[in-house]
This record gives C-alpha cells, sequence and structure tokens, in this order.
C-alpha cells in the first residue's frame, strides 16, 4: 500500500518529481486565452508614450515641468488601486459563477471605459475613466486560474512560455499605436486635418483601438471560449437562496465530491507557501512598474533636466521594440531555460538585472548632456531595454509558483485575486511614488537629480531577499 506524505504551509510549493511524458495543450482554447490577454496589455500600454503629453496637454501642471511626473504617476496609481479593491471580488466570483461570464464583463468594462478616456477633456475626467478602467479589470487574475485549470505540471511552463506572447504584443503594438495615432489631426493633416471631433479630443483615436479590440474580444469570448470551472452557479443562484437550496439536493456522492473541492475562505488561504508567492511577486511588480512608469518619464522629459526630450512618437518605437523582443525570446526561449534552471533561480536573476536597469538613467543622460543623442547614446538605450525583458521571465517564473500554492484547485480563482490584490497596492504605490521621487530629485537636484533611482537599487535588493526564500526545488 502506497503511503500519503502529509503536507503543511512549510512544505516545498514543487517537489522533485519523476518525469513523466508532456500534456499537449489544449490549443484552441489557450489561444483563445492568449487573444484575452492582448486586449489587456494592449490597453495598459497605449497611454504610455503620450501620458506626460496628455498632463501637460491638459494644463493642470500650469507649465511647471517638474510637477509633470506627480500627475502622471497618480493618473497610474489610480488603476492599480481600484483594482486592488475589486479584483478579489471578481477573483471569488469567477469561481461561483465561472470564469467566462466574469470574464465576459470585465470585457465590457475595459471596452467602455477606454472609450471614456479618449474622450476625456479635463483631468477629472481621465481620473475617473482611469479608475474605472482598473475596477471592472479582474480579468487578469481570472484569466490566470483559467491557465492554471486548462495545464497540468508538465505542461505549465511551455504554457507560460507563450503567456507573455500576450504581453509582448500588447508590449508592442499598444505603445506603437499611442505614439502614432495621439494628435492624429496634427500628425496626419492630409487624412484627419479637418476633424474637429479630433482636434478636440486628440487622444481619442489611440483609446479607441484597444476599445474596439476588447469589444471583439467579448464576441469572440461569448461565442467560443469554454468553461474550465465544474459545476459553476448561475446568478440566479449567486443571487437567490431559493435557487441555491434547490441546487443542494442532489445525490449523495455530487455533495460529497462539492465538499472536497468548494471554495476555502479567505483566511484558509493565508498560509505560508501563498503569502512567500505573493510577496515575492509583489516585489517584482512594485521594480518593474517603477522602471515602467519611469522610463516614459524619463525619455520625455527635456535633458538638460536629467531625461532625454524624446517626442512620444520615438517613445513609442522604443517601447515596442521591447515587447517584440520580449515577445520572441519569451516563446522560443522561457520553457528551455525554465528546463535548465528552474523557476527560482529565473526569479532571482530577473529580480537582479533590475539593477543595471535603474543604473543606466543617470549614464543616458550624462552621456545625452555630454554628446546630445548619438550613437553612443542609442546603444546604451537600446542595452537598457534589452535588459527589461529580464523581469518578464520573472513573471513567467513566479506565476508557477503561485499556480502551485493554491491550497485546491476550487480555490484557484480566489489564490490568484489575492496575490492580484497584494500586487495590484503595489502598483497602485509604486507609480505615483517613483514619479513623485523622478520630480523631488529633478526640482531638487538631490544627487545630480539622480536619487530617485538610487533608491530604487536599494528596493530591488529587499526583493532579492524576499525572493531568496521561496522554495528552490522544482
Amino acid at each position: 500500500m502506497t503511503s500519503i506524505q502529509p503536507t503543511d504551509e512549510a512544505t516545498p510549493l514543487l517537489q522533485d518529481q519523476p518525469a513523466q511524458q508532456k500534456t499537449p495543450l489544449p490549443w484552441f482554447q489557450f489561444s483563445l486565452v492568449i487573444l484575452l490577454q492582448l486586449g489587456e496589455s494592449m490597453t495598459s500600454q497605449v497611454i504610455s508614450p503620450f501620458a506626460p503629453q496628455l498632463i501637460r496637454d491638459l494644463g493642470i501642471t500650469g507649465g511647471d515641468e517638474t510637477k509633470v511626473g506627480y500627475y502622471v504617476g497618480t493618473m497610474h496609481s489610480l488603476f492599480f488601486f481600484t483594482q486592488a479593491w475589486t479584483v478579489l471580488y471578481w477573483s471569488q466570483l469567477s469561481d461561483r459563477v465561472g470564469r467566462k461570464p466574469t470574464i465576459l464583463i470585465g470585457l465590457f468594462g475595459l471596452s467602455l471605459s477606454m472609450f471614456c478616456f479618449g474622450l476625456s477633456t479635463t483631468f477629472l475626467g481621465v481620473v475617473i475613466s482611469r479608475a474605472s478602467n482598473g475596477a471592472v479589470n479582474g480579468n487578469i487574475a481570472v484569466i490566470k486560474s483559467m491557465m492554471a485549470e486548462l495545464t497540468d505540471s508538465t505542461n505549465i511552463a511551455q504554457a507560460y512560455a507563450y503567456t507573455p506572447l500576450a504581453w509582448a504584443s500588447g508590449g508592442t503594438l499598444g505603445p506603437f499605436i499611442g505614439g502614432a495615432l495621439s494628435h492624429p489631426a496634427e500628425r496626419f493633416p492630409s487624412v484627419f486635418g479637418h476633424s474637429s471631433f479630433l482636434k478636440k479630443h486628440p487622444y481619442f483615436l489611440p483609446c479607441a483601438v484597444p476599445a474596439t479590440y476588447s469589444a471583439c474580444a467579448w464576441l469572440i469570448a461569448y461565442l467560443y471560449l469554454k468553461e474550465t470551472v465544474q459545476q459553476p452557479m448561475t446568478f440566479r443562484e449567486l443571487v437567490f437562496k431559493s435557487a441555491r437550496k434547490n441546487r443542494s439536493n442532489q445525490s449523495a456522492e455530487t455533495v460529497l465530491s462539492e465538499t472536497i473541492d468548494k471554495p476555502l475562505p479567505l483566511k484558509s488561504l493565508l498560509v505560508f507557501r501563498v503569502i512567500i508567492a505573493a510577496s515575492s511577486y509583489a516585489f517584482l511588480a512594485l521594480v518593474d512598474i517603477s522602471f515602467r512608469a519611469i522610463q516614459p518619464l524619463f525619455l520625455s522629459t527635456p535633458i538638460e533636466l536629467g531625461g532625454l526630450g524624446l517626442p512620444p512618437s520615438t517613445i513609442g518605437n522604443i517601447l515596442s521594440f521591447f515587447g517584440v523582443l520580449n515577445g520572441v525570446v519569451q516563446v522560443f526561449f522561457f520553457a528551455r531555460i525554465h528546463d535548465r534552471w528552474g523557476s527560482k533561480r529565473i526569479f532571482m536573476t530577473g529580480i537582479a538585472a533590475c539593477i543595471p536597469l535603474f543604473l543606466l538613467f543617470p549614464v543616458i543622460n550624462y552621456l545625452a548632456s555630454k554628446q546630445g543623442l548619438t550613437p553612443v547614446v542609442w546603444v546604451v538605450v537600446f542595452t537598457q531595454v534589452t535588459l527589461s525583458m529580464f523581469p518578464s521571465f520573472a513573471y513567467s517564473a513566479i506565476f508557477i509558483f503561485i499556480a502551485a500554492a493554491s491550497p485546491n484547485k476550487a480555490s484557484v480563482g480566489a489564490t490568484n485575486g489575492l496575490c492580484q490584490v497584494i500586487v495590484s497596492v503595489t502598483r497602485g504605490i509604486g507609480p505615483g511614488v517613483a514619479n513623485s521621487l523622478f520630480s523631488l530629485s529633478m526640482a531638487h537636484n538631490w544627487f545630480g537629480g539622480y536619487l530617485v533611482y538610487y533608491i530604487l537599487v536599494l528596493v530591488v535588493g529587499v526583493a532579492l531577499f524576499v525572493g531568496s526564500i521561496l522554495p528552490s526545488s522544482l
């Protein structure tokens, strides 16, 4: 008789297992999931190239360039703070009524709020639409739960190798669209020069593209996406007690099955393996979002004030280059590297790469201030862009830990939601604090205007310490 080994919160998430034959991925459903993620990533990335210019155009800073960072950071942070308030609700809802209806609600809200963002002509309008965008955007955790249910231990690394393809594609298309289509009446006068609507709403066109994509993704998901939650509730059963009572009148065998696999209460998720995976994910998100928030601000800030002085179109091209590079490397190399190095080594390498990422900002500005935009400066810029794909590897690795951390299959959504709440809070703090530090360092010339980068390097050190506690065995 085979003995069963007891497990508790100190048990490693991923233990050594004998070699198994890989289960083929369900490619059609898996491809649909990737397409759904593309809409979300495109929506989040499309505003990056023009966000600083949008703040300038709204006139909220009164022409003070040192205040741009505060407002850009606030705009980014609002999305993640409102997401933090609602993402656990959406994740728990998806455990009960299913992934598909929750995803459909998220896609509808994503599309509507993005159209509203493009129509906003005041800072208040931008704030409300951006906050709404985060509040309805529970799909980031729900889709991760669906991916965990579409895979098993033999093919999960392969699945997460393809997952960044959506974010990389969105990271390529979003910045390109945002940079190329903002202020279309000025950039393409022969085509849009006579449109008074686009003159009044210069950022509607780039926002309308991902909004329309999300609307199309809603239709595709409605028609073809299959539910992965077994025996989900209907909304009627969720709302009305009598319907839930009727549902309970079933065979003893079914009742026993549901008891074993029913969603656990929130406090039951707060075990060590979940906490350490969530904490590592949060610190990775903090350093990564700080870099992503500062990068376009740095690139758009004049050289004499500590940046590089580039227009939105060029910034969009740089961010798009990262998206292409990151997507290609992730798809073709992540699974192989994961098989060789393991999840923890990949995660730690991705975190450590953030140290040179931040330190290259002052190097780029120093070279540009001495030489102008010479080929040497561009080489260093693209070296930084290349290094910035390593944190993306770390994301793929930590998702594997989180997928393994759930106490049972019925609580996968809640586990992902709990992790996403913590990450959304850190992502809400990160852009505001990082961009504010950028503005303060520039305004007061602290450490030559570079203090923000040195502080963020210290944060990376803390992230490395937290990540070192993750289990080593795979």
